[in-house]
């Protein structure tokens, strides 16, 4: 329980101390005109309080990712309890903050035009084919997942398949929740209900987490002799930091970071929005690493199971009183829904950006969705048709999430040496990313399958060559 309680002590003071570290390399300006009141096209840019962002941003950026890599993280022993707080307060937190902020700077610019314009156009075109993949592939994953979750835990459904009526019927309506979510003005759908949900995404945590005094909780500390203790013996470098996303550092948050950017009234408000709500991901990431560890450590989840989404209901069963785990499901099953429409809208404001359509039109925003929408359709139809070859194109996901940090870590750093301030924190974990994605499809059997030796010397070789080339910028 010792190393369960520093790692939430690391949280504590990491947001008090370096997220205003952060905050001042920065430069946040409360003068500053944002392009929530600067541009307010009543749709994107519109302004919003900044504890209606906390909660909306909160739940942007938390799917499913921080309760299952949690789940599937803490597999590696007591040692997640310090790295998934050091990442965030060192990694994520940075991430997050200057990913918003410097849309912030740049009329509310989405993750690829920033890439453009300080990175250059061939790094724009990649990453622009790059994150508009992800995101539809998100988008679409978390349709069927959500859907899932809705049909077996509220109307008792074990049939998934697409010859269900229950399962269309539940898929057609998250989808045209999407869509209208995506369609319609940030402030009339998920400015009036992302505020309660993010509550209840807190509240189910906080139940959770109270259920640890009520029923007791098996904890142990660090074992200094075997850091490691992952069943399959997977390595920490680099499974454990493409495992434990969300929680830590995701890609997938500078996506998200970007559509808050245009709905913030004070520069200075960010620190709590986008750093702030970082770290309340990774605490509720900590939680359900706690409990699932309890869980697996007394043996309560069988062996084929541990890791996967089965293992929530163990937890929900154990810490929280019957009357009261419904609340725990609901937000779980909330998670997908409100990542993956957030995930849509992302979408649709780069695709806008790069062909310089203005979304202040209905009939603009449709242009971009009704194209979008027909790819997800048949996204799902494909996925729930071959189901194993979809699962292995999902595990790129882990990929592609975590290598989409670098150039926003790099764009980072490159605004902090113009601007004289300490841009290691931005370039160092840059270069832990290069070598940690690199690393990691060298060595994995959907990557290139090369020796773990071998695969750790080449992604030592690729840092060297992209910092060398990166230099070359400054």
């Amino acid at each position: 329980m010792i190393t369960f309680c520093i790692g939430i002590l690391i949280l504590v003071l990491g947001y008090i101390f370096y997220s205003r570290y952060a905050q001042s390399q920065f430069g946040a300006d409360e003068n500053r005109t944002t392009p929530a009141l600067e541009i307010n096209d009543g749709v994107d840019f519109v302004a919003l309080s900044k504890n209606k962002n906390m909660l909306i941003h909160l739940l942007n950026i938390a799917g499913l990712g921080p309760i299952l890599g949690a789940i599937q993280g803490i597999l590696f022993g007591p040692v997640a309890f310090i790295l998934i707080p050091l990442g965030c307060i060192f990694m994520g937190g940075v991430h997050d903050y200057f990913s918003a902020m410097l849309s912030v700077r740049n009329k509310g610019a989405q993750i690829t035009e920033l890439i453009k314009q300080y990175l250059g156009r061939h790094s724009y075109i990649f990453f622009m084919v790059v994150v508009s993949i992800m995101l539809l592939l998100l988008a679409s994953v978390f349709v069927y997942s959500a859907g899932d979750l809705i049909a077996q835990r509220f109307f008792n459904q074990s049939d998934f398949s697409l010859h269900n009526p229950v399962i269309l019927t539940i898929y057609f309506a998250i989808a045209l929740y999407y869509i209208l979510a995506t369609l319609f003005p940030i402030d009339k759908i998920i400015g009036r209900f992302y505020p309660f949900f993010g509550f209840l995404l807190l509240f189910g945590t906080l139940l959770v987490l109270i259920g640890f005094f009520v029923n007791g909780i098996h904890l142990d500390n660090i074992d200094f002799s075997n850091i490691n203790q992952h069943p399959k013996n997977l390595p920490i470098i680099p499974m454990f930091f493409m495992t434990v996303s969300c929680g830590l550092l995701s890609g997938f948050h500078s996506t998200q970071s970007t559509i808050i950017s245009r709905t913030l009234k004070n520069e200075k408000e960010g620190r709590q929005i986008f750093y702030g709500m970082m770290v309340a991901e990774s605490f509720i990431a900590m939680v359900w690493a706690a409990a699932a560890y309890h869980v697996y450590s007394l043996n309560m989840v069988q062996e084929s199971l541990k890791g996967s989404a089965n293992v929530i209901n163990n937890i929900a069963d154990v810490f929280v009183f019957p009357s009261l785990a419904f609340i725990v499901t609901i937000a779980v099953v909330i998670l997908p829904i409100t990542s993956g429409d957030t995930a849509l809208r992302g979408l649709r404001m780069i695709i806008a950006e790069a062909i310089k359509l203005n979304q202040n039109k209905i009939k603009n925003r449709l242009i971009i969705i009704f194209p979008i929408a027909l790819i997800i359709i048949l996204t799902i139809y494909w996925a729930k048709s071959n189901a194993g070859s979809f699962s292995v194109v999902w595990r790129y996901f882990n990929f592609v999430n975590q290598l989409i940090v670098i150039p926003t870590f790099l764009y980072a750093t490159l605004y902090l040496i113009q601007n004289k301030k300490n841009y290691l924190m931005a370039l160092i974990p840059a270069v832990f990313y290069i070598f940690i994605t690199s690393f990691f499809i060298l060595n994995c059997d959907i990557g290139f399958n090369l020796s773990y030796r071998i695969s750790f010397v080449i992604a030592i070789l690729i840092c060297v060559i992209t910092i060398k080339r990166f230099s070359k910028k400054l």
